[in-house]
């Protein structure tokens, strides 16, 4: 039997459990690592844990890409800590604004076949060029810097058939919005999604990781495309000839399920707020007014898009009411922007230029107005993500946002009388200078006053448990525990401080309360922990001695996480026991034989009643949580090699 592309890129990786067996635990080594500042804070003083001289990856790379608003010391300090950590340990750091790490790494380091751990949900982004890319915390991209294996359920792959080819001012966007609307923020939990079929020929690489990234919001492990002879092209354009492999499916190729989506049948998809899933045709929502055009991130700025904007910018000007601004993804394609013009009429049209980062996304920036409707070309519209707690958020495809953008309104591109957008990218791109700094031996590493050691945490009791501080709905983000923002980011390695503001837009008592309780438990609905890669959100619940979160699901990566910091994960046998717990309610959950079992039972105290819950983890998983997380089980190990 053939293999699938997936199935290959993990032959070549992995070093522990049987791939060929779907959901059972693998361990794959990395080739390549991938951090940004935020979470790579956290990463390094694991790293510092560890005990290595060297990082033991082919290649790893340090980008500063999120923080980058200095208003006072704290960015600044955690950029020179970044800087001279990676010179300590061998890593290569990107200067600070030279890019987003996804479309960086894509133009200059990024290679077909090999698997890159990247500290940093969207790292699947490189799937578009072929490489197997998975998002994990930032414990675990310590642990794959240090050479351990990352450990997952080995995922099923399904695969999503392209065929016919993409209309006029419909673009590889609403690829991505189209596989949501039909599988939604956790169809494809424990997949991966693997684009084949007729349709791939006709899209580039950048519009290919435009939708491997956004696959993330699908719940998807990793997403990933073939390499073919767009993907040589591409990387001869960018000096990289001699990264290029021929990378596809074998023809009898088994696949556990499979969707079909027909370019050619595509209109334009927008996302309505508050969610990645919530898809509709931009004919529904057409004539909303708007306040804010978001054009760029993570998805929709490299090269091809930036033109596109560019020449449907021409001769046309932004609206009076709205403030429309583009977050160029990397210096690479600044410098080829230039080249072309297209800076001059995104000027002259009235947007506003940031330097490429992900501020705008995460809410570091260019935040909307109180109420604001926004429309962006972002991967996530969380509510609150924007930087304003009472946001309006839509996602859209470059052109959509362009149109809107001009009528001041939600505007299918299509009804505008418009000749199509002419414009060529350029065979060989031209490197800016001066975006790396390579490592050179450090003697002294500066720990500014926001950083803080990482919490140590001990090994559980037999029983836990307390009161249950919320019952949170299906869906819960990342940003919900942990929030971002321009207030929030700088703080987020200081668990103390950020932790004040845990669970904020659902609760503002919630801190207080769990600190008055001295811990207790959180039940929630299916899907967990959703969205970003920040292990904060494990963090503080177990800082706050919240030892016990029992849900209807869990969300793959927030499992991951909630497993290194040693919180227990737990989900109901019966899902109509969730609805029988109240916040409040007392509970008691039995650990004693949760090593050995995967089964425990819980005892309302309140009501006088018990039910059952399982784990979704493995015995290796239950042992680390039971010994208080995964630097602990680390030392537990080498002590026991020791002797």
């Amino acid at each position: 039997m053939g293999l699938t592309i997936t199935e290959k890129c993990i032959k070549k990786s992995i070093v522990a459990g049987d791939w060929q067996q779907r959901g059972s635990r693998i361990g794959l080594r990395a080739h390549q690592t991938l951090g940004y500042d935020v979470n790579a804070v956290m990463t390094f003083l694991a790293l510092d844990q560890l005990g290595i001289d060297r990082v033991k990856t082919e290649v790893s790379v340090q980008y500063i890409d999120h923080n980058m608003l200095q208003a006072d010391y704290k960015n600044a300090d955690d950029h020179l800590f970044l800087e001279q950590m990676c010179a300590k340990y061998g890593v290569i750091c990107a200067r600070p604004g030279s890019g987003i790490c996804h479309q960086l790494h894509l133009e200059y380091f990024g290679v077909p076949g090999k698997t890159l751990i990247g500290g940093d949900s969207h790292t699947p982004a490189q799937g578009g060029l072929g490489m197997l890319g998975i998002g994990v915390g930032g414990f675990d991209a310590a642990l794959a810097m240090a050479g351990h294996p990352v450990y997952l359920a080995m995922p099923q792959v399904v695969n999503v058939h392209l065929s016919g080819q993409l209309p006029p001012l419909v673009s590889a966007k609403n690829v991505i919005l189209a596989v949501l609307q039909k599988i939604g923020v956790k169809g494809a939990v424990g997949k991966v999604l693997e684009y084949t079929g007729p349709g791939v020929a006709t899209l580039s690489v950048t519009e290919r990781s435009t939708i491997t990234n956004m696959s993330t919001e699908t719940g998807a492990t990793s997403a990933i495309f073939p390499s073919d002879d767009t993907t040589k092209a591409w990387l001869a354009a960018h000096d990289r000839q001699a990264d290029w492999i021929a990378l596809a499916a074998d023809d009898d190729a088994r696949y556990d399920a499979r969707l079909d989506i027909a370019l050619d049948q595509l209109e334009p998809l927008i996302a309505l707020p508050h969610s990645p899933g919530q898809v509709v045709p931009v004919a529904e929502v057409a004539g909303i007014k708007l306040d804010q055009v978001m054009l760029g991130s993570c998805t929709n700025t490299a090269l091809p898009d930036v033109l596109q904007m560019a020449a449907m910018f021409k001769n046309q000007r932004v609206a009076s009411h709205v403030d429309a601004a583009l977050y160029p993804s990397t210096r690479t394609v600044i410098k080829a922007a230039l080249k072309a013009g297209a800076f001059g009429a995104l000027v002259d049209a009235g947007v506003r230029i940031f330097e490429p980062s992900c501020g705008g996304c995460n809410g570091c920036g260019f935040a909307p107005q109180s109420h604001g409707v926004s429309l962006r070309t972002t991967p996530r519209n969380f509510a609150g993500r924007s930087g304003t707690a009472d946001d309006q958020v839509y996602l859209s495809a470059p052109e959509v946002a362009v149109a809107s953008a001009i009528t001041g309104v939600i505007t299918d591109p299509r009804t505008l009388a418009w000749e199509p957008a002419e414009y060529s990218v350029p065979t060989h791109f031209e490197r800016p200078a001066n975006l790396f700094i390579v490592p050179e031996p450090v003697t002294t590493v500066t720990y500014g006053p926001n950083l803080l050691p990482l919490p140590q945490f001990g090994q559980h009791a037999a029983k836990l448990g307390g009161e249950v501080l919320l019952k949170l709905p299906d869906n819960v983000t990342t940003d919900d525990i942990c929030p971002a923002g321009a207030l929030y980011l700088p703080i987020r390695s200081n668990i103390p401080a950020i932790s004040k503001h845990s669970f904020q837009t659902i609760d503002p008592t919630f801190y207080q309360r769990a600190r008055d309780a001295a811990g207790g438990v959180l039940v929630a609905g299916n899907n967990y922990g959703q969205g970003s890669s920040r292990e904060q959100a494990a963090i503080i619940p177990r800082y706050l001695r919240i030892a016990v979160i029992i849900a209807k699901g869990f969300a793959r990566l927030h499992l991951a996480n909630l497993v290194n910091w040693g919180v227990v994960p737990l989900i109901f046998a019966d899902a109509n026991d969730y609805a029988k717990i109240h916040a409040g309610d007392q509970l008691q959950v039995a650990l004693a034989q949760f090593e050995a079992e995967p089964t425990v039972t819980v005892t309302n105290l309140t009501q006088n009643t018990t039910f059952t819950a399982k784990t979704p983890l493995g015995k290796a998983d239950r042992h680390t949580v039971m010994v208080g997380g995964k630097l602990n089980a680390i030392k537990e190990s080498e002590a026991q090699t020791c002797d």
